[in-house]
């Protein structure tokens, strides 16, 4: 389609003084260059650009809100751009638009356009257009009914919608929209079923996905294409189901492309299983059509390098090289992180610069390789210096380069210069990984200084990270050790739960058997219950402390009530060895035979 919207340099000179001065500019630009030997397809572009950013700057003068004819924000400045208007226009115009009303205003007008000198419509690109736009800023109900309006509804929008739910994480309303599809294309709708198949991929529900794709296999309304096959493997590979995944490549309907062969490959090579992985690439190197690229090579090189095979990974290198595939970074990435998996620093140095020498720049990636190598091999105080050597080259370090020496740090058992390194973290603008910080914990809890682990889990969120289940677990863990710390221990419970997260078994045992420890009885009967009524068992460590506590205190018959209230809520387990802790501990302090028995029924009583 000719891209004629301009009829010379005169009607450009009007339009600019009728609008916002800001438009001079590139009007003035546009013409500079239609006057100079540029070809007619770049004269022809900068004018579409020059008055799609003259009518942008229209647009920002008028109220989408209140187009009132009569008042200040009168629509007539538009009327002049309507002798100019042509699809191209109206999709750039659209696309240009921050503010997704004002895209819907324009759109609106250029479809009513009175007078409409040149017959303008709008082309299922603009609609494509519109659509995106109104489905990014989250506008579901008015895209909806602009494209109903217009009798634009069809299984290609309705996709676009099941994607942007997706894109949000409602996969409810995103099946909702394939159903709708469904009824509306009386099933023949492959545009929709790739995309809820992509959602539901994305969303891990791979099982909902496989019911989809197979009752769309039985009914046989549509049939799947290569993107419909694609994604279930991609999908079954993100799940580690690699034989559902050979299953559904081998019985594909059609010719596998290069993405859907890459992808093959790569859920073979996280599997290290590359003997199948290679047999792919056999496969694809007796087709014209589909041969290996640099993406190929480079899943073959990393399959192989984190199986520890670094001799066929340089096969592969050479043989790409040899194909006319040029390596990029992430394949001598991949490398560089085998030679220093398997401590072969100085290689991997060498890696490093081959790879420069072949006009690559190295990134973070690279050097946090070098960082673990350094780690594997011991040498924790050169990687502490070329993490430094890092920063001096103002490289912009992520958080697991940081990671790397942190928790090398505690491997070391070196928690102060881990937790310096987690503070410097803070300077840099970087928020750490939460499990620096739980690497962190458990090297202060096992050497037996829960106050500093406490400290540490208060300053979290002043370094920039919040806590998460197993941070609270490992220093409740180490006060419930440490004794006389259940206040302490009550306050990080309290704010784990406001945090949204739940106690599990083991807490629940450490909770019962620090309140033991504390003499407070009624508080451990009270966890005890909340753990039974959460479908949790006490572990028998936390089980015995309780039932000394208990016996203590002469209170016989309620860790009796309690122990047939667990027998009866936890079936599964062995009883008989909390029955046997509860028996000894009772003839120890003097309780005669009497007792309550496994199945709930009431011996002779008790005495002392």
């Amino acid at each position: 389609m000719p891209l004629s919207f301009m009829n010379g340099p005169d009607s450009k000179l009007i339009i600019c003084r009728q609008i916002h001065v800001s438009s001079l500019e590139p009007m003035m630009a546009a013409r500079t260059l239609a006057n100079t030997h540029a070809s007619p397809i770049a004269s022809h572009i900068a004018q579409l650009l020059s008055t799609a950013s003259a009518i942008t700057s229209c647009l920002q003068t008028l109220n989408p809100q209140n187009p009132n004819p009569t008042s200040p924000t009168s629509t007539s400045p538009l009327s002049q751009f309507a002798p100019f208007l042509s699809p191209n226009l109206v999709i750039e115009v659209i696309k240009s638009q921050k503010n997704p009303n004002h895209g819907l205003f324009f759109f609106n007008w250029a479809s009513n356009l009175n007078p409409n000198p040149n017959n303008y419509f709008h082309s299922h690109l603009c609609y494509v257009a519109i659509t995106d736009l109104l489905l990014s800023h989250g506008l579901f109900s008015t895209a909806s009914s602009l494209l109903e309006s217009h009798g634009r509804l069809s299984d290609f929008s309705v996709a676009k919608f099941i994607k942007a739910y997706g894109d949000r994480g409602n996969i409810r309303e995103a099946i909702h929209w394939f159903h709708r599809a469904k009824n509306m294309e009386s099933g023949r709708c492959l545009f929709s079923c790739n995309a809820i198949l992509g959602v539901l991929v994305k969303g891990n529900r791979i099982m909902l996905a496989r019911a989809i794709f197979d009752q769309i296999v039985k009914e046989g309304l549509v049939k799947p294409d290569v993107y419909t096959y694609t994604t279930m493997i991609r999908g079954y590979c993100k799940m580690g189901m690699i034989e559902n995944a050979k299953n559904v490549f081998d019985e594909m309907g059609c010719k596998p492309n290069l993405i859907t062969c890459n992808t093959m490959i790569n859920g073979f090579g996280k599997k290290g299983l590359m003997e199948s992985a290679m047999k792919i690439v056999d496969q694809m190197m007796e087709t014209e059509d589909c041969m290996p690229d640099t993406v190929t090579y480079t899943t073959l090189i990393d399959g192989y390098c984190k199986r520890g095979e670094l001799d066929e990974a340089m096969k592969c290198m050479d043989e790409m090289v040899s194909r006319n595939c040029e390596p990029n970074v992430l394949t001598y990435n991949a490398i560089i992180y085998g030679l220093c998996l398997n401590g072969n620093v100085d290689e991997a140095k060498r890696m490093m610069t081959r790879m420069r020498l072949n006009g690559l720049k190295d990134d973070v990636a690279t050097h946090t390789c070098i960082l673990k190598g350094l780690c594997v091999v011991g040498k924790l105080d050169d990687a502490a210096r070329h993490l430094k050597e890092m920063v001096g080259l103002g490289m912009k370090l992520d958080a697991k380069a940081h990671g790397v020496v942190v928790n090398e740090y505690c491997k070391m058992g070196k928690a102060d210069d881990a937790i310096s390194l987690l503070k410097e973290m803070k300077g840099r603008g970087i928020s750490p990984r939460v499990s620096s910080f739980n690497a962190v914990f458990r090297i202060l809890v096992e050497s037996g200084k829960p106050d500093r682990a406490a400290l540490l889990l208060k300053q979290m969120k002043q370094l920039g990270c919040s806590p998460n289940c197993l941070s609270y677990s490992t220093v409740i863990d180490g006060l419930c050790r440490a004794k006389g710390r259940m206040h302490e221990i009550e306050e990080f419970v309290g704010e784990m739960r406001q945090n949204g997260h739940r106690l599990d078994a083991s807490m629940y045992s450490w909770l019962v058997k620090g309140y033991c420890e504390d003499g407070n009885t009624d508080m451990a009967v009270r966890v005890f219950h909340e753990m039974l009524n959460m479908g949790y068992m006490i572990n028998l460590e936390s089980f015995l402390a309780f039932v000394k506590e208990m016996l203590s205190k002469e209170k016989i018959f309620e860790s009796e009530k309690l122990f047939e209230e667990m027998s009866r809520r936890c079936p599964g387990i062995d009883i008989y060895k909390y029955r046997r802790i509860l028996d000894e501990h009772q003839q120890s302090t003097g309780v005669q035979e009497g007792r309550l028995g496994c199945n709930g029924t009431v011996g002779r009583g008790y005495g002392g």
